[in-house]
Protein backbone atom coordinates (compact mmCIF):
# COMPACT_ATOMS: atom_id res chain seq x y z
CA UNK A 1 0.00 0.00 0.00
CA UNK A 2 1.13 3.22 -0.99
CA UNK A 3 0.63 6.44 0.58
CA UNK A 4 1.64 8.54 -2.44
CA UNK A 5 0.07 7.90 -5.44
CA UNK A 6 0.86 8.99 -9.02
CA UNK A 7 -0.67 8.14 -12.16
CA UNK A 8 -0.06 8.87 -16.05
CA UNK A 9 -0.80 7.13 -19.41
CA UNK A 10 3.23 6.78 -19.85
CA UNK A 11 5.32 5.43 -17.10
CA UNK A 12 8.76 6.32 -16.31
CA UNK A 13 10.11 2.70 -17.65
CA UNK A 14 9.20 1.16 -20.64
CA UNK A 15 10.18 -2.56 -21.75
CA UNK A 16 10.99 -4.05 -25.76
CA UNK A 17 11.47 -7.58 -26.19
CA UNK A 18 15.06 -9.00 -27.42
CA UNK A 19 15.89 -11.20 -30.44
CA UNK A 20 16.37 -13.66 -27.33
CA UNK A 21 13.42 -13.23 -25.89
CA UNK A 22 14.76 -11.49 -23.20
CA UNK A 23 13.81 -7.72 -22.19
CA UNK A 24 15.04 -4.82 -22.50
CA UNK A 25 14.47 -1.61 -19.74
CA UNK A 26 14.77 1.53 -20.72
CA UNK A 27 14.33 4.19 -18.30
CA UNK A 28 12.97 7.92 -18.74
CA UNK A 29 13.40 10.95 -17.23
CA UNK A 30 11.29 14.75 -16.84
CA UNK A 31 9.96 16.31 -14.34
CA UNK A 32 7.43 13.75 -12.66
CA UNK A 33 10.43 11.11 -12.15
CA UNK A 34 12.54 13.81 -10.56
CA UNK A 35 9.02 14.71 -9.00
CA UNK A 36 8.14 11.49 -7.47
CA UNK A 37 11.98 10.51 -6.41
CA UNK A 38 12.08 14.00 -4.39
CA UNK A 39 9.24 12.11 -2.82
CA UNK A 40 10.90 9.31 -1.85
CA UNK A 41 13.66 10.69 -0.77
CA UNK A 42 11.60 12.23 2.11
CA UNK A 43 10.20 8.80 3.34
CA UNK A 44 10.75 5.00 2.52
CA UNK A 45 10.23 4.16 -1.14
CA UNK A 46 7.65 1.75 -0.34
CA UNK A 47 5.52 4.64 0.08
CA UNK A 48 4.98 6.10 -3.63
CA UNK A 49 3.64 4.22 -6.33
CA UNK A 50 3.43 5.24 -10.24
CA UNK A 51 0.59 3.45 -12.24
CA UNK A 52 0.87 3.94 -16.31
CA UNK A 53 -0.17 1.93 -18.64
CA UNK A 54 1.90 -0.61 -20.81
CA UNK A 55 2.30 0.78 -24.38
CA UNK A 56 3.30 -1.69 -26.13
CA UNK A 57 4.05 -5.06 -26.58
CA UNK A 58 7.38 -5.17 -24.51
CA UNK A 59 5.53 -3.45 -21.89
CA UNK A 60 2.54 -6.33 -21.87
CA UNK A 61 4.67 -8.91 -21.86
CA UNK A 62 6.89 -7.30 -19.02
CA UNK A 63 3.05 -7.16 -17.22
CA UNK A 64 2.54 -11.02 -18.27
CA UNK A 65 6.11 -11.75 -16.59
CA UNK A 66 5.30 -10.18 -13.56
CA UNK A 67 8.84 -8.04 -14.15
CA UNK A 68 8.00 -4.60 -12.98
CA UNK A 69 10.51 -2.03 -11.32
CA UNK A 70 9.62 -0.70 -7.63
CA UNK A 71 7.49 1.91 -7.07
CA UNK A 72 5.49 0.96 -10.53
CA UNK A 73 2.69 -0.90 -11.50
CA UNK A 74 1.56 -1.16 -15.37
CA UNK A 75 -1.96 -1.77 -16.12
CA UNK A 76 -2.12 -4.49 -19.05
CA UNK A 77 -5.54 -3.11 -21.13
CA UNK A 78 -6.73 -4.86 -23.69
CA UNK A 79 -5.07 -3.81 -26.53
CA UNK A 80 -8.32 -2.25 -28.25
CA UNK A 81 -9.66 -0.95 -25.66
CA UNK A 82 -6.47 1.20 -25.03
CA UNK A 83 -6.52 1.97 -29.10
CA UNK A 84 -9.50 3.53 -28.94
CA UNK A 85 -9.38 5.10 -25.42
CA UNK A 86 -5.73 6.43 -26.34
CA UNK A 87 -6.05 7.19 -30.48
CA UNK A 88 -10.16 7.29 -30.70
CA UNK A 89 -10.72 9.62 -28.13
CA UNK A 90 -7.38 11.29 -26.07
CA UNK A 91 -5.99 12.31 -29.06
CA UNK A 92 -8.09 12.30 -31.91
CA UNK A 93 -11.58 13.66 -29.59
CA UNK A 94 -9.89 15.48 -26.28
CA UNK A 95 -6.90 16.58 -27.81
CA UNK A 96 -8.60 18.48 -30.64
CA UNK A 97 -10.84 20.11 -28.38
CA UNK A 98 -8.69 21.78 -26.05
CA UNK A 99 -6.28 22.73 -28.83
CA UNK A 100 -9.15 23.97 -30.90
CA UNK A 101 -8.31 22.16 -33.99
CA UNK A 102 -11.13 21.02 -35.38
CA UNK A 103 -12.05 22.00 -39.07
CA UNK A 104 -15.46 23.00 -38.44
CA UNK A 105 -16.96 22.43 -41.72
CA UNK A 106 -16.44 18.70 -41.09
CA UNK A 107 -15.40 17.85 -37.52
CA UNK A 108 -16.32 16.80 -35.43
CA UNK A 109 -18.69 14.19 -35.72
CA UNK A 110 -20.17 12.31 -32.77
CA UNK A 111 -21.86 9.60 -33.86
CA UNK A 112 -22.39 5.57 -32.83
CA UNK A 113 -18.94 5.23 -33.08
CA UNK A 114 -17.58 7.76 -31.18
CA UNK A 115 -19.71 6.30 -28.32
CA UNK A 116 -18.36 3.00 -28.54
CA UNK A 117 -15.18 4.83 -28.17
CA UNK A 118 -15.98 7.10 -25.40
CA UNK A 119 -17.05 3.58 -23.55
CA UNK A 120 -13.40 2.27 -24.36
CA UNK A 121 -11.87 5.39 -22.73
CA UNK A 122 -14.63 5.51 -19.59
CA UNK A 123 -13.17 1.65 -19.20
CA UNK A 124 -9.57 2.82 -19.53
CA UNK A 125 -10.14 5.26 -16.56
CA UNK A 126 -11.74 3.12 -14.79
CA UNK A 127 -9.01 0.66 -14.74
CA UNK A 128 -6.88 3.55 -13.38
CA UNK A 129 -9.18 4.29 -10.88
CA UNK A 130 -9.40 0.71 -9.88
CA UNK A 131 -5.72 0.23 -9.33
CA UNK A 132 -5.47 3.22 -7.26
CA UNK A 133 -8.09 2.50 -4.69
CA UNK A 134 -6.60 -1.10 -4.71
CA UNK A 135 -2.90 0.20 -3.82
CA UNK A 136 -3.55 3.45 -1.49
CA UNK A 137 -3.32 3.62 1.80
CA UNK A 138 -6.20 5.65 4.45
CA UNK A 139 -6.07 8.89 3.14
CA UNK A 140 -3.26 8.90 0.77
CA UNK A 141 -2.83 11.37 -1.80
CA UNK A 142 -2.85 10.95 -5.61
CA UNK A 143 -1.87 12.49 -8.06
CA UNK A 144 -3.52 12.24 -11.54
CA UNK A 145 -1.72 13.32 -14.65
CA UNK A 146 -3.34 15.01 -17.96
CA UNK A 147 -6.25 14.73 -20.49
CA UNK A 148 -5.86 11.01 -21.14
CA UNK A 149 -7.09 10.28 -16.77
CA UNK A 150 -10.18 13.30 -17.05
CA UNK A 151 -12.19 10.57 -15.67
CA UNK A 152 -10.36 9.04 -12.99
CA UNK A 153 -10.91 11.94 -10.20
CA UNK A 154 -14.73 11.47 -10.65
CA UNK A 155 -14.33 7.43 -10.37
CA UNK A 156 -11.74 7.21 -7.50
CA UNK A 157 -13.65 9.39 -5.49
CA UNK A 158 -16.97 7.01 -5.62
CA UNK A 159 -14.47 4.03 -4.88
CA UNK A 160 -12.31 6.09 -1.67
CA UNK A 161 -14.01 8.78 -0.79
CA UNK A 162 -11.51 8.82 1.96
CA UNK A 163 -8.15 9.89 -0.43
CA UNK A 164 -6.85 13.12 -1.30
CA UNK A 165 -7.56 13.60 -4.96
CA UNK A 166 -5.11 15.69 -7.38
CA UNK A 167 -5.34 16.53 -11.48
CA UNK A 168 -2.82 18.27 -13.49
CA UNK A 169 -4.15 19.22 -16.91
CA UNK A 170 -0.76 20.28 -18.85
CA UNK A 171 -3.12 21.16 -22.22
CA UNK A 172 -5.02 24.22 -22.73
CA UNK A 173 -8.51 23.55 -21.01
CA UNK A 174 -11.14 24.20 -24.22
CA UNK A 175 -13.27 27.18 -24.28
CA UNK A 176 -16.61 26.75 -23.42
CA UNK A 177 -18.03 27.19 -27.25
CA UNK A 178 -16.11 24.75 -28.49
CA UNK A 179 -16.41 22.21 -24.99
CA UNK A 180 -20.36 22.33 -25.74
CA UNK A 181 -19.79 20.71 -28.97
CA UNK A 182 -19.77 17.73 -27.01
CA UNK A 183 -22.84 15.82 -26.18
CA UNK A 184 -24.06 17.08 -22.97
CA UNK A 185 -24.05 14.28 -21.63
CA UNK A 186 -20.33 13.83 -22.65
CA UNK A 187 -19.51 17.03 -21.14
CA UNK A 188 -21.03 17.00 -18.38
CA UNK A 189 -19.45 13.03 -17.74
CA UNK A 190 -15.87 15.07 -18.58
CA UNK A 191 -16.35 17.87 -16.34
CA UNK A 192 -18.17 16.05 -13.20
CA UNK A 193 -14.77 13.32 -13.32
CA UNK A 194 -12.67 16.63 -13.19
CA UNK A 195 -14.58 17.64 -9.96
CA UNK A 196 -13.89 14.59 -8.54
CA UNK A 197 -10.49 15.86 -7.05
CA UNK A 198 -9.74 18.14 -4.37
CA UNK A 199 -6.75 19.78 -6.29
CA UNK A 200 -7.25 20.96 -9.91
CA UNK A 201 -4.31 22.43 -11.75
CA UNK A 202 -3.13 24.13 -14.69
CA UNK A 203 -0.30 25.95 -16.24
CA UNK A 204 -1.96 29.50 -17.07
CA UNK A 205 -4.76 31.40 -15.35
CA UNK A 206 -6.37 31.14 -18.71
CA UNK A 207 -6.77 27.78 -18.76
CA UNK A 208 -8.01 27.85 -15.52
CA UNK A 209 -10.68 30.45 -16.50
CA UNK A 210 -11.75 28.42 -19.27
CA UNK A 211 -12.47 25.28 -17.18
CA UNK A 212 -13.98 27.38 -14.34
CA UNK A 213 -16.78 28.62 -16.91
CA UNK A 214 -17.34 24.93 -18.37
CA UNK A 215 -18.62 23.90 -14.86
CA UNK A 216 -21.33 26.74 -14.19
CA UNK A 217 -23.77 24.23 -14.47
CA UNK A 218 -27.22 23.80 -12.88
CA UNK A 219 -29.11 20.45 -14.10
CA UNK A 220 -30.64 16.95 -13.38
CA UNK A 221 -26.81 15.65 -12.94
CA UNK A 222 -25.52 17.76 -10.68
CA UNK A 223 -25.11 21.84 -9.80
CA UNK A 224 -21.48 23.53 -9.86
CA UNK A 225 -20.94 26.64 -8.95
CA UNK A 226 -17.18 28.39 -9.46
CA UNK A 227 -16.32 30.90 -6.74
CA UNK A 228 -13.40 33.41 -6.64
CA UNK A 229 -12.41 34.00 -3.21
CA UNK A 230 -10.63 37.61 -2.80
CA UNK A 231 -6.69 37.74 -2.68
CA UNK A 232 -6.35 34.18 -3.27
CA UNK A 233 -4.01 32.42 -5.43
CA UNK A 234 -6.34 29.79 -6.00
CA UNK A 235 -10.17 29.47 -7.40
CA UNK A 236 -13.08 26.91 -6.32
CA UNK A 237 -15.77 25.27 -7.16
CA UNK A 238 -18.76 24.42 -5.01
CA UNK A 239 -20.70 21.44 -6.48
CA UNK A 240 -23.27 18.29 -5.68
CA UNK A 241 -23.61 15.62 -7.63
CA UNK A 242 -27.35 14.48 -8.89
CA UNK A 243 -29.24 17.43 -7.78
CA UNK A 244 -30.19 16.26 -4.88
CA UNK A 245 -29.79 17.73 -1.80
CA UNK A 246 -26.19 16.13 -0.24
CA UNK A 247 -23.63 18.03 0.93
CA UNK A 248 -21.39 20.51 -1.46
CA UNK A 249 -17.98 19.25 -1.67
CA UNK A 250 -15.50 22.00 -2.85
CA UNK A 251 -12.96 21.71 -5.56
CA UNK A 252 -9.82 24.12 -5.71
CA UNK A 253 -8.40 25.39 -8.91
CA UNK A 254 -4.98 26.57 -9.01
CA UNK A 255 -2.73 27.80 -11.49
CA UNK A 256 0.76 26.23 -11.37
CA UNK A 257 3.41 27.09 -14.20
CA UNK A 258 6.15 24.04 -14.64
CA UNK A 259 9.21 25.34 -15.49
CA UNK A 260 12.91 23.86 -16.38
CA UNK A 261 15.55 22.27 -13.68
CA UNK A 262 18.33 24.84 -15.17
CA UNK A 263 21.80 22.75 -13.72
CA UNK A 264 19.70 19.76 -15.07
CA UNK A 265 19.74 20.75 -18.26
CA UNK A 266 23.00 22.55 -18.45
CA UNK A 267 24.51 19.23 -17.77
CA UNK A 268 22.60 17.38 -20.31
CA UNK A 269 23.36 20.11 -22.94
CA UNK A 270 27.31 19.39 -22.22
CA UNK A 271 27.80 16.11 -22.35
CA UNK A 272 30.36 14.91 -24.66
CA UNK A 273 27.74 13.69 -27.27
CA UNK A 274 26.24 17.08 -27.58
CA UNK A 275 29.67 19.20 -27.72
CA UNK A 276 30.14 16.21 -30.85
CA UNK A 277 27.06 16.69 -32.26
CA UNK A 278 27.22 20.94 -31.66
CA UNK A 279 30.88 20.66 -33.97
CA UNK A 280 28.97 19.19 -36.55
CA UNK A 281 26.30 21.29 -36.59
CA UNK A 282 28.89 24.30 -36.81
CA UNK A 283 30.13 23.13 -39.60
CA UNK A 284 26.63 22.79 -41.38
CA UNK A 285 26.10 26.33 -40.35
CA UNK A 286 29.08 28.13 -41.03
CA UNK A 287 29.61 31.72 -39.73
CA UNK A 288 25.66 32.18 -39.94
CA UNK A 289 22.93 33.29 -37.60
CA UNK A 290 20.68 30.16 -36.39
CA UNK A 291 16.76 30.49 -36.00
CA UNK A 292 16.25 27.22 -33.97
CA UNK A 293 13.12 25.43 -33.54
CA UNK A 294 12.37 21.75 -31.62
CA UNK A 295 8.75 20.57 -31.74
CA UNK A 296 6.91 17.04 -32.37
CA UNK A 297 5.29 16.95 -35.53
CA UNK A 298 2.03 18.23 -33.72
CA UNK A 299 -0.74 20.27 -35.35
CA UNK A 300 -1.22 22.41 -32.68
CA UNK A 301 2.74 23.37 -33.21
CA UNK A 302 2.22 25.43 -36.29
CA UNK A 303 5.81 24.18 -37.77
CA UNK A 304 4.25 25.04 -41.40
CA UNK A 305 3.47 28.46 -40.92
CA UNK A 306 7.08 28.59 -39.06
CA UNK A 307 8.40 27.95 -41.86
CA UNK A 308 5.97 29.83 -44.25
CA UNK A 309 7.14 32.79 -42.58
CA UNK A 310 11.16 31.98 -42.80
CA UNK A 311 9.99 32.11 -46.13
CA UNK A 312 8.31 35.63 -45.96
CA UNK A 313 11.85 36.51 -44.15
CA UNK A 314 14.07 35.53 -46.90
CA UNK A 315 11.95 37.19 -49.72
CA UNK A 316 11.00 40.63 -48.12
CA UNK A 317 14.53 41.14 -46.52
CA UNK A 318 17.45 39.54 -49.03
CA UNK A 319 20.15 40.51 -47.00
CA UNK A 320 19.15 37.92 -45.10
CA UNK A 321 19.88 35.20 -47.76
CA UNK A 322 23.38 32.95 -46.79
CA UNK A 323 23.11 34.73 -43.22
CA UNK A 324 21.24 32.44 -41.47
CA UNK A 325 20.07 29.10 -41.39
CA UNK A 326 17.05 27.33 -39.77
CA UNK A 327 17.71 24.59 -37.73
CA UNK A 328 14.27 22.67 -37.33
CA UNK A 329 13.74 19.82 -35.58
CA UNK A 330 10.52 17.94 -35.86
CA UNK A 331 10.09 14.72 -34.37
CA UNK A 332 7.40 12.08 -35.50
CA UNK A 333 4.60 12.05 -33.49
CA UNK A 334 1.39 9.99 -33.61
CA UNK A 335 2.21 8.46 -36.57
CA UNK A 336 -0.21 6.16 -36.08
CA UNK A 337 -2.92 9.05 -37.39
CA UNK A 338 -3.15 9.63 -40.87
CA UNK A 339 -3.29 13.27 -40.31
CA UNK A 340 -0.04 13.47 -38.35
CA UNK A 341 1.37 11.30 -40.97
CA UNK A 342 0.14 13.80 -43.63
CA UNK A 343 1.71 16.86 -41.58
CA UNK A 344 4.99 15.66 -41.22
CA UNK A 345 5.16 14.89 -44.98
CA UNK A 346 4.07 18.13 -45.66
CA UNK A 347 6.57 19.83 -42.93
CA UNK A 348 9.58 18.20 -45.03
CA UNK A 349 8.31 18.89 -48.67
CA UNK A 350 8.27 22.44 -47.03
CA UNK A 351 11.49 22.74 -46.08
CA UNK A 352 12.67 21.50 -49.37
CA UNK A 353 10.65 23.66 -51.36
CA UNK A 354 12.40 26.79 -49.26
CA UNK A 355 16.46 25.10 -50.07
CA UNK A 356 15.05 24.47 -53.98
CA UNK A 357 14.09 28.37 -54.11
CA UNK A 358 16.78 29.85 -52.22
CA UNK A 359 19.62 27.51 -51.15
CA UNK A 360 23.01 27.56 -53.26
CA UNK A 361 25.65 25.08 -53.44
CA UNK A 362 27.16 26.45 -50.35
CA UNK A 363 23.82 27.26 -48.27
CA UNK A 364 20.91 25.20 -47.45
CA UNK A 365 18.47 27.58 -45.79
CA UNK A 366 16.49 25.07 -43.55
CA UNK A 367 18.35 22.02 -42.01
CA UNK A 368 15.34 19.93 -41.12
CA UNK A 369 15.45 16.81 -39.27
CA UNK A 370 12.35 14.92 -38.55
CA UNK A 371 13.70 12.24 -36.00
CA UNK A 372 13.76 11.92 -32.05
CA UNK A 373 17.14 13.12 -31.75
CA UNK A 374 17.28 14.88 -28.28
CA UNK A 375 21.23 15.26 -28.92
CA UNK A 376 20.68 17.57 -31.40
CA UNK A 377 18.09 19.28 -30.42
CA UNK A 378 19.92 20.12 -27.18
CA UNK A 379 23.19 20.98 -29.84
CA UNK A 380 20.56 23.59 -31.39
CA UNK A 381 19.81 24.94 -28.01
CA UNK A 382 23.08 26.22 -27.50
CA UNK A 383 23.93 27.65 -30.98
CA UNK A 384 20.53 29.51 -30.93
CA UNK A 385 20.57 32.62 -32.22
CA UNK A 386 16.55 32.84 -32.24
CA UNK A 387 13.98 30.57 -31.00
CA UNK A 388 11.22 30.35 -32.71
CA UNK A 389 7.83 29.18 -30.92
CA UNK A 390 5.20 29.61 -32.16
CA UNK A 391 2.08 26.86 -31.70
CA UNK A 392 -1.47 27.90 -32.16
CA UNK A 393 -2.28 26.80 -28.75
CA UNK A 394 -0.28 25.34 -26.05
CA UNK A 395 -0.47 24.30 -22.38
CA UNK A 396 2.87 25.56 -21.45
CA UNK A 397 5.84 24.70 -23.86
CA UNK A 398 8.95 23.94 -22.11
CA UNK A 399 10.61 24.53 -25.14
CA UNK A 400 10.42 28.59 -25.10
CA UNK A 401 11.82 28.01 -21.58
CA UNK A 402 14.89 25.39 -22.36
CA UNK A 403 16.09 27.12 -24.76
CA UNK A 404 16.93 30.75 -23.10
CA UNK A 405 18.31 28.99 -20.64
CA UNK A 406 20.83 26.46 -22.74
CA UNK A 407 21.96 29.18 -25.26
CA UNK A 408 25.72 30.12 -25.44
CA UNK A 409 25.46 33.51 -26.94
CA UNK A 410 21.95 34.38 -26.02
CA UNK A 411 18.94 34.02 -28.13
CA UNK A 412 16.18 36.13 -29.18
CA UNK A 413 12.69 34.32 -28.68
CA UNK A 414 9.58 34.65 -31.04
CA UNK A 415 6.73 33.60 -28.98
CA UNK A 416 3.13 32.78 -30.08
CA UNK A 417 0.67 34.73 -27.93
CA UNK A 418 -1.12 31.58 -27.53
CA UNK A 419 1.54 29.47 -26.48
CA UNK A 420 1.34 29.10 -22.56
CA UNK A 421 4.34 30.53 -21.95
CA UNK A 422 3.45 33.64 -23.13
CA UNK A 423 2.36 34.14 -19.29
CA UNK A 424 5.58 34.26 -18.01
CA UNK A 425 7.55 35.24 -20.58
CA UNK A 426 6.18 38.08 -23.02
CA UNK A 427 7.57 40.71 -21.59
CA UNK A 428 11.17 39.44 -22.64
CA UNK A 429 10.02 37.82 -26.36
CA UNK A 430 9.19 39.29 -29.61
CA UNK A 431 5.62 37.83 -29.38
CA UNK A 432 3.28 37.27 -31.99
CA UNK A 433 -0.05 36.27 -33.37
CA UNK A 434 0.36 31.94 -34.90
CA UNK A 435 -1.96 33.08 -37.78
CA UNK A 436 -0.28 35.84 -38.91
CA UNK A 437 2.65 35.20 -41.08
CA UNK A 438 3.66 38.50 -42.18
CA UNK A 439 4.09 39.63 -38.45
CA UNK A 440 6.19 36.22 -37.70
CA UNK A 441 8.49 37.52 -40.33
CA UNK A 442 9.23 40.40 -39.11
CA UNK A 443 9.25 39.05 -35.90
CA UNK A 444 12.04 37.15 -37.28
CA UNK A 445 13.99 39.82 -38.99
CA UNK A 446 13.85 42.12 -35.56
CA UNK A 447 15.14 39.00 -33.28
CA UNK A 448 18.54 38.51 -36.15
CA UNK A 449 19.20 42.17 -35.85
CA UNK A 450 18.55 42.64 -32.34
CA UNK A 451 22.05 44.03 -30.60
CA UNK A 452 24.19 41.37 -29.05
CA UNK A 453 23.80 43.21 -25.11
CA UNK A 454 20.31 43.70 -25.40
CA UNK A 455 19.27 39.81 -26.34
CA UNK A 456 22.16 39.24 -23.87
CA UNK A 457 19.84 40.67 -21.43
CA UNK A 458 16.62 39.37 -22.07
CA UNK A 459 18.11 35.94 -22.40
CA UNK A 460 19.13 36.41 -18.47
CA UNK A 461 15.75 37.43 -17.37
CA UNK A 462 14.17 34.67 -19.95
CA UNK A 463 16.28 32.20 -17.92
CA UNK A 464 15.54 33.68 -14.68
CA UNK A 465 12.26 33.09 -15.38
CA UNK A 466 11.88 29.70 -16.80
CA UNK A 467 13.60 28.26 -13.83
CA UNK A 468 11.12 29.77 -11.43
CA UNK A 469 9.34 26.44 -10.75
CA UNK A 470 11.57 23.75 -11.66
CA UNK A 471 9.76 20.47 -12.00
CA UNK A 472 10.48 19.15 -8.44
CA UNK A 473 8.71 21.95 -6.49
CA UNK A 474 6.37 22.25 -8.92
CA UNK A 475 5.31 18.20 -8.14
CA UNK A 476 5.71 18.86 -4.51
CA UNK A 477 3.71 22.14 -4.60
CA UNK A 478 1.15 20.33 -5.48
CA UNK A 479 1.72 17.28 -3.02
CA UNK A 480 1.49 20.03 -0.52
CA UNK A 481 -1.39 21.49 -1.53
CA UNK A 482 -3.44 17.64 -1.20
CA UNK A 483 -1.55 17.30 1.82
CA UNK A 484 -3.25 20.14 3.75
CA UNK A 485 -6.37 19.23 2.69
Amino acid sequence: MASVLLASNRGPVSYSVRDDGTLDTRRGGGGLVSGLSAVSSQGSADDTLWVCAALGDGDREAVRRRVAEPGVRMLDIDPEVYADAYNGIANSVLWFLHHHLYEIPREPVFDAEFRRRWESYRGYNRAFAEALAEAADEGAAVLVQDYHLALVPGMLRELRPDLRIGHFTHTPWADPAYLHMLPQDIEEELVWGMLGADELGFHTARWSGAFMQSTSMDNASGTAVPFFPAGSRWRGVEHRRGGGPGPMRTTHVSVLPLGVDGDELRALAHRPQVDDRLARLREEVGDRKTIVRVDRTELSKNILRGLLAYRELLTVHPEWRDRVVHLASAYPSRQDLESYRAYTASVVALAEEINAEFGTADWRPVLVSVEDDFTRSLAAYRLADVALVNPVRDGMNLVAKEIPVVSEAGCALVLSREAGAYTELSQDALTVNPFDVTETADALHRALSMPAAERAERTKRLAAAATALPPQRWFLDQLEALRSR
